[in-house]
């Protein structure tokens, strides 16, 4: 009976009329609208709790074309906020399997995918096809990337950004009546920032991320859709303590000649790296050369860290104190966290205080191995 029962199901035929009924009944939809949607090709860039609920629940209302980037694979502290990824999934990429999650439930988009990363050299390349780009990553040197590309290519952004219990939302660079561009990113922060942790290093609860990607799903479909007002020229804030939001006012200061001066000298590292004295860290090749090494001491310095290999210790950068931290001056220790800069910061305290001690940062954190 099961079997006849799935049958059925994927044998069954479905109309647009049907699937999208409740959708197009809206006077601001109809089926004109319901048919930009169908037309519209979006690109989601981070597949974790704000690109898994913005990839699906767009599918949902008929983008007709998603396509999906991200290079990390799904850890299993992912499936608190992460809902379309089950235990089953742990270690597999997350853009693969959020693409086939969606295409189960979504016969009328056209949904692709790849697992790299987004950088300098492939930016243009990934962002040009798409009319609308959204942004859903924790990494702020990405953020800022995926910024500078859209209004050099003079492509819409909706970006959305999570700390703790604050969500942002805003829709950037969009073309308005005039012929200019509304604000982007470097208009309410003008420099990246090195020292805000991403949501693996400060944590956040499921609730505030499925607020913001819904917010940010709404901000697409009012630019496919040409319906509503968007997010544009004001950067929205809301908190999820104490459920309040407000919205400042942006300026556009930021304009294409001066984000093409920047792009032509920004690397898009994090500043802290920048900075950083090489001759206390150690990248992943030098690290795996050495894996296995009795003298070898490793330590994470985030709870809950994904490594591939076993650690002699794990500390919280919170209740780290270099004054109690126990150290053997003839081992040579590497810290470890997910980015770099948190057990950089470890290291450059140890150092500090014991200037002999052979430690170590790993470049790049966990994400470089």
């Amino acid at each position: 009976m099961a079997f006849l029962f799935n049958y059925l199901v994927s044998s069954m035929i479905v109309s647009k009329k049907q699937l999208f009924k409740r959708q197009i009944t809206l006077s601001e939809i109809g089926k004109v609208g319901q048919q930009k949607l169908q037309e519209a090709s979006v690109l989601i860039v981070g597949c974790g709790g704000l690109g898994g609920v913005i990839g699906v629940s767009l599918a949902a209302s008929g983008i007709g074309n998603i396509h999906l980037v991200d290079f990390d694979t799904i850890d299993i502290s992912n499936l608190h906020r992460q809902f379309f990824y089950a235990l089953d999934d742990v270690g597999k990429h997350k853009a693969e399997v959020l693409s086939e999650f969606i295409k189960k439930r979504a016969p009328f988009s056209e949904v692709t995918f790849n697992n790299d990363s987004i950088t300098k050299e492939n930016v243009f390349d990934i962002i040009s096809e798409y009319d609308v780009i959204v942004d859903s990553t924790d990494s702020i040197p990405t953020k800022y990337l995926l910024n500078d590309a859209c209004v050099l290519k003079n492509k819409p952004l909706v970006y959305g950004s999570l700390y703790k219990f604050d969500g942002y939302v805003s829709t950037f660079n969009i073309l308005k009546k005039d012929g200019s561009y509304s604000s982007n990113l470097r208009d309410a922060f003008p420099e990246i920032i090195s020292d805000i942790p991403n949501c693996e290093e400060a944590g956040t609860l499921n609730s505030i991320v499925t607020i913001i990607a819904a917010q940010q799903v709404n901000e697409v479909l009012k630019l496919v859709a040409e319906i509503g007002t968007p997010l544009t020229d004001e950067l929205l804030i809301y908190n999820s303590l104490q459920n309040t939001q407000l919205k400042i006012k942006l300026t556009s200061n930021f304009l294409k000649d001066r984000i093409a001066k920047l792009y032509k000298v920004e690397t898009y590292f994090n500043p802290a790296c920048v900075s950083q004295n090489i001759d206390w860290l150690i990248s992943a090749v030098e690290l795996k050369k050495i894996i296995g090494d009795s003298n070898l001491q490793l330590i994470a310095v985030l709870p809950n860290l994904k490594v591939p290999f076993k650690v002699d210790q794990t500390i919280s950068i919170e209740e780290f104190d270099v004054a109690t931290f126990f150290v053997d001056k003839s081992k040579t220790y590497v810290m470890i966290c997910q980015k770099g800069f948190t057990s950089y910061n470890v290291t450059k305290q140890l150092k500090e205080k014991y200037p002999t001690l052979n430690v170590l940062s790993l470049t790049g954190g966990i994400s470089s191995y």
